[in-house]
């Protein structure tokens, strides 16, 4: 960077004003003018870095990986324009990362917690005894960066179809032990039931809520609990139903659950839940693909799409967007990326801490 800065001019999101944007030599939005700073784009829409409001650097299709290609995940993150990452659960220990000025910055939520048999083998920590959830999300929270993720439901082999996980006299404790910590507390849910003791005990977002009700949404509404609801991760459940043809039932459901997943997250938007773009990269998504996941949302009747990966999804993560003295993370195109869902899979510069991504 020259000593003097960068100069961008173009309009501002979300405020939809043509504007000077400087960026100072320290990688941070210039408060004032900065004489000699050198132009560095003209007449675009210049956007605060994009979220992935649910991913998991450091998985991949068959499980851990190792921190190299941890890395890789995050730079094609990066070169997609998503710049903060929340991630969901990883058994990885991605804290080198976090340190990295040339990768984004991720939000950790230490692993999975979940019973024995009731999860993805080797992802998560499985209590043999629920009641000692309060204690798990505990050394959970001291482990992330202020989440901590709970698995709510999966397939239950003796039902034969999903089921919760966990008893709801505990998951308030739980949900209570980890705000007493200062971490806010999210889970996996795809079907109905678990959702009830979840919401009613606090907890401070929902991941997927294929299985919401009209009444667990104005619940969530009133309470302002948020939805991340990975609808390009939903679009993978024909497929695991194909694969579980020894649980009929189960198969069925998660057809249903699909069928009806974009009218759900057009419900809860529309009564005022928050909800927010996450892709649910790692795993059997790659990474990349928060375009996707924004256009998705827009189908699905998300009057504010770009925002819900963007400036309200930095807002609900208490992060900055693009005000005097944050860093200068911004994403710039050449076409109004509100209007135009194909700018975003585009961008014609990606600025990461005031540098350009991928600059040497």
């Amino acid at each position: 960077m020259p000593s003097a800065g960068y100069l961008l001019r173009g309009v501002v999101l979300p405020s939809g004003e043509r504007a000077e944007l400087y960026v100072d030599a320290a990688g941070r939005v210039g408060a004032e003018p900065l004489p000699g700073a050198e132009v560095l784009d003209e007449g675009g829409w210049i956007v605060p870095g994009l979220v992935d409001a649910h991913c998991h650097v450091g998985l991949g299709p068959s499980g851990p990986v190792e921190l190299d290609e941890a890395e890789r995940q995050a730079i094609t993150d990066r070169d997609a324009g998503a710049l903060l990452l929340r991630d969901c659960g990883s058994p990885v220990d991605t804290r080198p990362l976090q340190v990295r000025e040339d990768l984004p910055e991720i939000i950790r939520a230490a692993r999975h917690i979940a019973r024995p048999k009731r999860y993805i083998s080797g992802l998560a920590v499985d209590l043999d005894d629920p009641a000692l959830l309060p204690e798990v999300v505990a050394e959970q929270a001291a482990a992330g960066d202020g989440w901590v993720k709970l698995v709510g439901d999966w397939i239950d082999r003796g039902v034969g179809d999903l089921a919760p996980l966990w008893p709801d006299d505990v998951l308030k404790a739980a949900v209570d032990a980890a705000h007493a910590a200062g971490a806010r507390v999210t889970a996996h849910v795809f079907g109905t039931d678990a959702l009830y003791g979840l919401i009613a005990a606090g907890i401070d977002c929902i991941e997927h809520g294929t299985g919401l009700t009209d009444d667990l949404i104005a619940d969530m509404a009133a309470r302002g609990t948020a939805l991340v609801p990975t609808l390009i991760n939903v679009d993978t459940f024909p497929g695991i139903a194909d694969s579980a043809s020894r649980y009929p039932t189960y198969a069925a459901h998660m057809r249903e659950l699909h069928r009806t997943a974009r009218e759900t997250v057009g419900k809860a938007i529309e009564a005022g839940v928050p909800v927010f773009a996450g892709t649910d990269a790692g795993g059997g998504i790659r990474h990349g693909r928060i375009a996707d996941e924004i256009a998705a949302l827009a189908a699905a009747g998300h009057p504010d799409a770009l925002g819900a990966a963007a400036w309200a999804a930095r807002e609900w993560l208490q992060r900055p967007g693009l005000e005097p003295g944050a860093p200068a993370d911004l994403v710039v195109y050449r076409t109004d990326p509100r209007t135009d869902p194909e700018a975003v899979r585009h961008p014609a510069l990606v600025m990461l801490r005031g540098r350009i991504a991928g600059a040497a």
